[in-house]
């Protein structure tokens, strides 16, 4: 961690400035490079390393998922070289904060997955048009957010607000509660959409007695989308308390998310051993919350940001592996107590 906090660190220009966010000119070129390495990455992703289905191992996962924040936290340097140390440092907390956030996605994923019992091989083809797909609104979700805070400075305090009550919200549940029978998306797919609950390999749709019919990975990838909606509402205001700037916003969304794939593979079994995560997590919406209703009065500096990140995430995580490990060794006999 100590690079991104140097990164951070540089970011600050003084303590007596008052302000605020860096201020960057993107041209439509630049635009145009950053959705062509995402699109280029989809696609590599798609086509040459998943270009057959198959049950992605622990292993896999591990270098993948390696892989892909090398890459989210090497756009950092980008940034620096192109925007300054000021948007570097905007960049990389956006970035962590949205990782962080993204782990109770990938375990709504797993209940997902289970409930309906998608083949592990046809996972990754549901996902990536998941992700596809949470591109596009998150997209959406940042451009209409600025907008607001531009227009509304008040927003900034509904946002806050909002963030606060969510960090309670999620600081208090003891564990991701998914209900898909419950979901409403899923009652209305099911009346309104011809479906089979049988698997016809990767497809979406398939044909039974000459009629078209949804396959359950249809059904699947719509509640990952819908879910990926609730997701955004609580992560894209996160990211607007470190930065207004949407070349920085959508960058650091873009990089954090097209690693989830293999961030899900890699923990999607071990949704037990992180107890304490989830207080982890609150916390952070908490701080983000609190910078961005004071943000007008008094701008945190990126590297504190950057500290409270890091610090509860690390603590969350030592604490419930320890946690973890006090519970093996007592075994039965503890249980029992």
């Amino acid at each position: 961690m100590t690079p991104l906090l140097a990164a951070a660190a540089s970011a600050e220009n003084g303590a007596g400035s008052a302000a605020r966010f860096a201020e960057i000119d993107v041209p439509l070129w630049g635009w145009g490079a950053l959705l062509a390495g995402i699109t280029i990455l989809l696609v590599t992703d798609l086509l040459v390393v998943h270009r057959r289905p198959h049950a992605v191992s622990f292993r896999e996962a591990a270098i993948e998922s390696s892989v892909w924040i090398a890459i989210g936290v090497c756009f950092t340097g980008v940034v620096a070289l192109w925007f300054g140390g000021d948007a570097a440092g905007e960049y990389i907390t956006g970035y962590l904060i949205e990782k962080s956030l993204s782990v109770d996605n990938v375990f709504v994923w797993a209940v997902l997955f289970s409930y309906f019992a998608v083949p592990k091989e046809y996972q990754f083809r549901v996902l990536f048009w998941g992700i596809f797909g949470a591109l596009v609104m998150r997209a959406i979700f940042i451009f209409a957010g600025v907008a607001l805070l531009e227009r509304f400075e008040w927003v900034l305090y509904v946002f806050g607000a909002f963030l606060l009550v969510t960090a309670v919200r999620i600081a208090r549940h003891q564990e991701t509660e998914v209900h898909p029978e419950r979901n409403p998306v899923l009652k209305l797919l099911q009346r309104v959409v011809p479906s089979t609950n049988e698997y016809d390999g990767q497809k979406m749709f398939t044909r039974r007695t000459g009629k078209r019919l949804a396959t359950p990975l249809f059904i699947v990838l719509v509640l990952v989308e819908t879910t990926d909606v609730v997701f955004a509402v609580d992560s894209v205001p996160a990211i607007l308390a470190v930065s207004r700037e949407p070349f920085i916003v959508f960058s650091s969304n873009a990089f954090a998310i097209l690693g989830l794939r293999a961030l899900y593979f890699l923990l999607s079994g071990m949704a037990g051993k992180f107890r304490y995560l989830n207080v982890g997590l609150g916390v952070i919406l908490g701080f983000v919350g609190i910078k961005m209703m004071i943000t007008e009065f008094w701008h945190p500096p990126t590297w504190m940001s950057l500290s409270v990140i890091a610090l509860a995430l690390a603590v969350s995580i030592i604490a419930s592996l320890r946690a973890d490990k006090r519970e093996l060794a007592a075994g039965p006999a503890g249980e029992r107590q």
